[in-house]
């Protein structure tokens, strides 16, 4: 269970570092659109002519400002569909997708329930009686105050649904709604359910955070000191994202009215009087006290390290470790990249990470104390010392106070890091043994040592029918790529002359289609799951060909084959007809039979028995009381379920799955309830004519038992509504 824990916190962790890595650009187009806007800092410079109001550069850099402030203003989306897309474990754009679409559900529930109790008035203002910051604007609808936490619950929970839903197999009259498509319908319900738990629950939460807000900062220096620590010391196990997340974006790390607005969250705040620092005499180092000692040990404390450990190196190895050593400073003094030098010594030298802790906690203090309030996008670097310190003025900021402290704490690494090296001969890089190799570990050896460590029990279960739809098609090694419509697997192939259409046929397919390189195999509608599981098998399958002579492939094939065979259904020509149903046209045309279909799959039967019919009339109507059940995206197919319980395919002309909804107007939607005759679609025959490979329509029945059969009773011209085959049903 605490490996268990431990592992999810760890992907939690990761997640937050995809919507918190564009922080950097965020914060980088507002740091020089506000310095360079400020007139105190035009002035100062004497830059009228260049940046002054009016000039091209000027209105350049407003516009960075606003940029910049929006990606600021909309975390909470970013962090939902971040989070939703760190924590799916595949097909990670529907997540996103269902993330945004559960984020806006859940916000409009809680501002429909607030509406619903008066704490938002018919015109959209908010109720007196409402305490000043609980109700917020979000991408233009008024909701609770949820800030990043409202976009990490989006996340968590919509990829939670997707890891639960995204391979889910329904009955096949709703099968075009299983797979990936299900994750956004699912989340949707579930989210409007979780907008009106909020509007009850978040509250009291905000409450608690709002009280754990005023702890932290009411703990004054040491509750700094103690946050500096517990960062610096959850490094090691990725967690650390998790931890200072808060304090940079919730009312954790505390609230103060900036321009009129109330901010929460240390990393807001400094942003929002950025945005507006013509107005501010210092920024607030009590928001700050979260990152501003960072630039303390990263620009000075750890370069003092890495010189200790080059000046203990071994002299025959000293040229080796110092170039390694002086890479690791540089990345670190400029970018506050520290994962080079702090894992180099993390593993072989564990007292010296406890140092570390000790000493850069002590820094966020440091910085607390002196009143220093340098804001950063990601890490404490001289780039963002240059652009959120130096930039805004020593006035603004009191950045010039890190210079002193950060020599004494070049100073105090290099003293601390010689004497513990040298006292207990700490293999740090450059004192290996002589058959040791001069390096600087990264997380990747991390992961390799826990690799090492955890023995795990459970081998994933393999995926049998992906491993014999890749066998079939001859291969890991010969698949190029995979893709599905309604009913086929579209997969190419680099050579097929290695594809086995027997042992593709004995994984339950109904047939299989060759186009040059490419190879169809079709399922019927549950061909999203098996498309999704065998891009999950793809993945860790061996990079092999097969053919028909593999060992290790013949006979299991030949074996799958024979039982397919042998459960087949003998014909039986002497069993009565007791029931037939009849089938009317949906489309005023030519009918043929299915045989004559220009398309290998349709005329072989294999996704289904009834008739073709060459449109002639552009509207097509229903062919009987029933039910729409799906309308599929590219508007080209109708499922169609009729009241006495056929289920029916209209497949408007061949291959227009390719033409992507052009040349079609679809009238109803899935779910519909119809009768015989009203119009279901419009078609641009002309458009189709010239732009799909045929116009003749199959209209199938996809679900026939083994005691039905279908007849076709008219050919040639025909209207819709006429009758267009029979199905009789044996005994």
């Amino acid at each position: 269970m605490k490996d268990k824990i431990f592992e999810v916190l760890q992907r939690i962790g990761r997640s937050f570092m995809l919507p918190i890595a564009i922080l950097p650009v965020a914060g980088l187009l507002l740091g020089l659109g506000s310095s360079f806007t400020n007139e105190t800092t035009i002035e100062m410079y004497n830059l009228g002519k260049i940046l002054g109001d009016g000039t091209i550069l000027h209105a350049l850099l407003v516009i960075m400002n606003k940029v910049g402030s929006a990606v600021f203003d909309n975390l909470p989306l970013l962090f939902a569909v971040g989070v939703a897309i760190g924590m799916a474990k595949k097909e990670k754009e529907v997540s996103a997708l269902s993330a945004v679409i559960a984020y806006f559900v859940m916000n409009i529930s809680i501002s429909s329930m607030l509406e619903i109790n008066g704490k938002i008035l018919s015109d959209g203002s908010i109720s007196k009686d409402v305490l000043e910051g609980t109700i917020a604007s979000v991408c233009g609808i008024n909701t609770l105050q949820m800030g990043v936490f409202g976009g990490i619950i989006v996340g968590l929970g919509v990829a939670a649904l997707h890891n639960r839903f995204h391979k889910i197999q329904l009955p096949n009259a709703l099968s075009f709604f299983a797979g990936s498509r299900f994750v956004p319908i699912i989340s949707t319900i579930v989210y409007m359910f979780v907008g009106i738990l909020m509007y009850f629950v978040w509250p009291v939460v905000q409450n608690g955070i709002y009280a754990l807000g005023g702890l932290v900062t009411g703990s004054g220096y040491l509750g700094t000191l103690a946050f500096g620590i517990i960062k610096r010391a959850l490094i090691p196990f990725g967690l650390h994202h998790v931890f200072y997340m808060p304090f940079w974006q919730t009312a954790v790390g505390g609230t103060m009215n900036v321009a009129g607005n109330l901010v929460q969250g240390g990393q807001n705040i400094f942003f929002a009087q950025l945005a507006d620092s013509a107005h501010i005499t210092h920024f607030s180092a009590d928001a700050t006290r979260y990152f501003s000692g960072e630039f303390i040990f990263m620009i000075f404390g750890l370069p003092g390290a890495a010189l200790a450990m080059y000046r203990t190196a071994k002299p025959e190895k000293k040229k080796q470790a110092g170039g390694l050593l002086f890479s690791a400073a540089l990345t670190c003094m400029l970018t506050g990249i520290t994962e080079p030098i702090e894992f180099s010594f993390l593993f072989v030298a564990p007292i010296l990470f406890g140092v570390q802790v000790v000493l850069a906690g002590a820094a966020y203090m440091i910085a607390h104390i002196l009143n220093i309030a340098v804001g950063l996008t990601f890490s404490g670097g001289l780039l963002d010392l240059f652009l959120f310190g130096i930039l805004q003025g020593n006035d603004k900021t009191s950045w010039f106070r890190i210079i002193p402290v950060g020599i004494i704490y070049f100073i105090l690494y290099y003293v601390i890091f010689s004497f513990l090296i040298k006292k207990f001969n700490l293999k740090t890089p450059g004192r290996e043994d002589d058959a040791g190799e001069v390096k600087l570990y990264t997380k990747a050896d991390v992961n390799a040592r826990k690799a090492k460590g955890n023995n795990a029990d459970g081998v994933a279960v393999e995926d049998e029918l992906s491993r014999d739809i890749t066998r079939g098609l001859g291969g890991k090694k010969n698949i190029d790529t995979v893709d599905c419509c309604a009913t086929r697997l579209r997969c190419t192939v680099i050579n097929p002359d290695l594809v086995n259409d027997a042992a593709l046929k004995a994984t339950g397919a109904s047939g299989v289609i060759h186009k040059g390189n490419g190879v169809q195999i079709i399922y019927g509608p549950h061909v999203t799951v098996i498309k999704s599981n065998l891009e999950d098998y793809l993945e860790t399958a061996p990079d092999m060909e097969y053919t028909e002579s593999s060992e290790d492939l013949s006979g299991e094939i030949n074996k799958k084959i024979e039982d397919k065979q042998e459960n087949e259904p003998n014909a039986d020509n002497e069993k009565k007809v007791v029931k037939t149903v009849v089938v009317s046209s949906p489309i005023t045309g030519t009918a043929a039979d299915l045989s004559t279909a220009p398309d290998e799959g349709f005329a072989g039967k294999m996704m289904g028995d009834g008739a073709v019919v060459t449109p002639e009339d552009a509207i097509i109507k229903a062919p009987e009381d029933g039910e729409v059940v799906f309308v599929f995206d590219t508007k080209h197919a109708i499922g169609f379920m009729t009241d006495s319980g056929l289920s029916l395919l209209l497949h408007i002309g061949i291959d227009t799955v390719k033409l992507d909804g052009k040349g079609f107007e679809v009238f109803v939607e899935s779910g519909q309830k119809v009768k015989k005759g009203e119009p279901l679609m419009k078609i641009d025959i002309d458009y189709l004519k010239e732009n799909a490979p045929s116009l003749v329509s199959p209209v199938l029945c996809t679900e026939l038992e083994d005691n039905q059969k279908v007849r076709l009773l008219k050919t040639g011209d025909i209207k819709a509504g006429d009758e267009l085959f029979a199905i009789d049903i044996y005994e």
